[in-house]
């Protein structure tokens, strides 16, 4: 009697988890942060992609109220033209948040 192999299923791309498991915490909540400061754009800009989108909560690990407050502190300092709207204002203004 010949052995049967198992038969193992093909890993797909979308078995994969798309960001690495690791345990975020919120950084606001860690410093007892009350209010978020919009004229802070060098506190503001590590939440910002380099394509000058709000970054997600996984990606930040800012619970859900910080990130809440995170979002309107950081449209109100693009009003103020602290942080840009877009990947071409990122190219002219330099680094963004740090007046470089």
């Amino acid at each position: 009697m010949a052995r049967q192999r198992a038969i193992q299923p093909k890993r797909r791309s979308w078995d994969r988890a798309k960001y690495a498991p690791q345990r975020r915490f919120c950084s606001f909540c860690a410093d007892k942060v009350e209010v978020i400061d919009y004229k802070d754009p060098s506190k503001l800009h590590h939440y910002i992609s380099d394509r000058g989108k709000i970054k997600p909560r996984r990606r930040t690990g800012s619970c859900a109220k910080h990130q809440r407050a995170l979002a309107v502190a950081i449209k109100r300092a693009r009003h103020l033209a602290l942080l840009p709207y877009a990947p071409a204002h990122i190219r002219k203004m330099g680094d963004v948040g740090t007046g470089n």
